[in-house]
């Protein structure tokens, strides 16, 4: 029988998923990235759940104690530093540069291809074939979109299915252990910390450090800070850079004008714990992301499937991005083997499984955000019991059914 082909667009944790899943079912599969140099995580920290160990198994990635920080509870502190409360739960926490490095390791090299931005997808009875900006062009039986939330795959397929912003942004950044005080490193390592002030939640947890190692002494503490952020009034001016240009919702980190990060440092001073503080005085690269809410109402279309982020991105609140992609992945593969590789028959099955799971994520995530998209509009009402100690280390990126 002849080998089914796979065209992956997106070369992240999404894409490589199911390219690898794929590949080990026997699939001819080619992953193609839009960017020519390769990927970077800036630092992003990833909440592990089961869909992501088991995606690695199935891939054969061993999952050991390199794979991140193991975390046994939640603490939060007050405006002094002191302790709130504390709770017991138990978690890995990892990073989006170790994840990369080992499923990109998994995958055969000459079949990741830089440099290959998408700008439109042709659909046949029998195949499926991608454009690329370099002049290239790929043809396939299958073809998945897995190129993140502002996917050219889906705006070709479902035009009027656009992200929308939630109201708030959430500064993200790396600490070295190293560089934190003795009592500031005692208090958060290795736990899973909250500080929370009127409008503001910063959380942080321990992850790899910079040289990808979790040994003590090696790790980074990595840090997400929400800030309501109105879109038409502070957003833009965040997102002007050093030269003056704006940025439409988002902004390379060397980009970010010295006087934003001078005001962010000095918010965090004012609003937050002295442990939170010291961590953001030490991060070497601050960055932001305005945060989003999209749903797909289908995730396929003929010959092609949406996957991860292309499909449905959920606030962080829930920590399940990366492993409702890897979620997207296992299922996909294994309607394929059900149906012998029939991708008519397969597809369809995907997207309602997928459909489903995804719209309950991304209500949840909202949910958990509600008091923080009140700050944005001024009115919070009725959300304030999400915005307490109690209920952000019980309900916060924690593990549960969709």
């Amino acid at each position: 029988m002849r080998q089914p082909r796979a065209l992956v667009i997106g070369g992240s944790l999404g894409g490589l998923f199911i390219a690898n899943l794929l590949h080990r079912r026997g699939w001819d599969v080619e992953v193609y990235e839009q960017s020519a140099a390769p990927l970077a995580g800036r630092g992003a920290g990833i909440i592990t759940h089961p869909d992501l160990f088991a995606a690695l198994a199935r891939i054969g990635i061993a999952v050991n104690d390199s794979i991140g920080v193991d975390i046994e509870g939640r603490v939060a502190f007050d405006h002094s530093g002191a302790v709130l409360g504390t709770l017991p739960v138990r978690q890995c926490l990892t990073t989006w540069g170790r994840l990369h490095t080992l499923l990109l390791g998994a995958f055969p090299a000459e079949r990741y291809h830089l440099g290959h931005a998408c700008l439109g997808v042709e659909q046949a009875t029998q195949a499926v074939t991608a454009r690329f900006s370099n002049g290239a062009t790929a043809q396939g039986d299958l073809l998945i979109g897995a190129d993140g939330i502002r996917s050219v795959v889906r705006s070709q397929c479902a035009p009027a299915t656009l992200p929308e912003y939630a109201g708030y942004i959430a500064w993200r950044g790396l600490a070295d252990e190293t560089g934190l005080s003795p009592q500031t490193h005692r208090d958060l390592f290795p736990k899973f910390a909250f500080s929370l002030a009127p409008q503001e939640h910063m959380l942080g947890y321990p992850v790899a450090g910079f040289g990808n190692s979790t040994r003590a002494g090696e790790r980074a503490f990595n840090f997400v800070w929400y800030r309501p952020t109105r879109a038409t009034e502070e957003l833009p001016e965040l997102c002007t850079d050093i030269h003056g240009r704006r940025h439409d919702m988002a902004i390379p980190p060397p980009l970010i004008r010295p006087a934003v990060l001078e005001a962010m440092r000095g918010a965090a001073h004012e609003k937050l714990s002295p442990q939170f503080a010291e961590v953001v005085a030490k991060t070497r690269q601050p960055f932001f992301q305005a945060i989003f809410d999209l749903e797909s109402p289908q995730m396929a279309y003929g010959r092609i499937a949406l996957l991860g982020d292309s499909a449905f991105v959920a606030r962080p609140h829930c920590g399940m991005g990366v492993s409702k992609a890897a979620g997207d992945a296992m299922v996909l593969a294994d309607l394929l083997q059900d149906s012998d590789n029939d991708v008519a028959a397969a597809l369809p099955r995907y997207s309602a499984a997928r459909v489903r799971f995804g719209k309950s994520v991304v209500a949840h995530a909202r949910t958990l955000g509600a008091y923080l998209q009140g700050c944005a509009g001024g009115d919070t009402r009725g959300t304030e019991h999400l915005h307490t100690p109690e209920a952000v280390m019980r309900d916060i990126a924690v593990t549960r059914e969709f």
